[in-house]
């Protein structure tokens, strides 16, 4: 699992027994459907149902809206969200036909450590699974996660084999690199997206041939929750402050970590997680 890196998603710990509770989140997830009709309520864009529109005019409307809003965000990380997003975003944000419950990956929780009731960390192990992947190198890591993000939700919204909106699963993870003194972290990120349980067994391709259907081993890994953006400052501290708690650099790979994301990258408070991989 240690391959890639990603933004534009955020993330929050799930339960002890791997259930992955509900929490709220970059541009991905958890709290996208309330998010989507809250926030633009919010924004002062007017209600989504306005008297005298027809369904579809509508829909129309609320589609502009969440593109609309999703620009307005991206920018804030140099980033242009095109026309051709709408639908994706549109998938992702709203209902779809009842088919956008979140499945959260399972782990089983191997050990917990607190302290004075605060959760430093948890060691989990996750079984071998199937990922579409992305590698990105853009000019910022920012731009890096945005973009592989984007492309990540076209595979998962029709931009495949089947055709079809494939569901959404929590966490989307993004692989950072860093230098041996984590002091820096590479602009080159691996988004990475675990497929529906319905589809383990025959992933359906990607169009984009730069996504990859990789099979990840299974992999025990140390997890620490963190609140707010995922920035390269963030994200460096995180990586430090994990290690410190850890004290033993040789029990895991000291190279390459995974930010996941279990929130809405709009959201003021995002909720994340640093993961060390358990080295063999």
């Amino acid at each position: 699992m240690d391959q890639g890196g990603c933004q534009m998603s955020g993330g929050g710990g799930g339960g002890g027994d791997g259930s992955g509770q509900d929490q709220p989140g970059v541009i991905t997830l958890e709290d996208l459907e309330s998010f989507s009709e809250d926030q633009l309520t919010d924004s002062g864009n007017g209600s989504l149902e306005e008297e005298g529109k027809t369904m579809e005019e509508e829909e129309d409307e609320h589609s502009d809206q969440l593109l609309q809003y999703w620009q307005n965000v991206a920018r804030g990380h140099q980033v242009e969200v095109s026309q051709e997003m709408a639908e994706p975003i549109r998938q992702l944000t709203t209902n779809n036909q009842g088919r956008s419950n979140r499945e959260h990956i399972s782990f089983t929780l191997l050990t917990r450590k607190e302290k004075c009731g605060e959760l430093l960390y948890e060691k989990r192990h996750y079984e071998k699974g199937h990922w579409a992947c992305i590698t990105m190198r853009e000019d910022t890591y920012e731009q890096s996660i945005c973009y592989g993000f984007m492309r990540i939700m076209k595979y998962i919204c029709q931009q495949n084999s089947l055709g079809d909106y494939l569901g959404m699963t929590l966490p989307i993870i993004t692989v950072v690199r860093t230098n041996e003194n984590h002091s820096v972290v590479s602009h080159e990120v691996t988004v990475a997206f675990y497929l529906p349980s319905e589809y383990q067994a025959q992933p359906p391709q990607p169009q984009d041939d730069e996504i990859t259907i990789e099979m990840w081993p299974a992999t025990t890994v140390y997890t620490r929750p963190f609140n707010g953006p995922t920035n390269e400052v963030t994200i460096i501290n995180q990586i430090n402050a994990m290690a410190e708690l850890l004290d033993s650099p040789g029990a895991y790979v000291n190279d390459s970590f995974i930010v996941a994301g279990y929130t809405n990258p709009a959201h003021i408070n995002r909720q994340n997680e640093i993961w060390f991989l358990e080295r063999r």
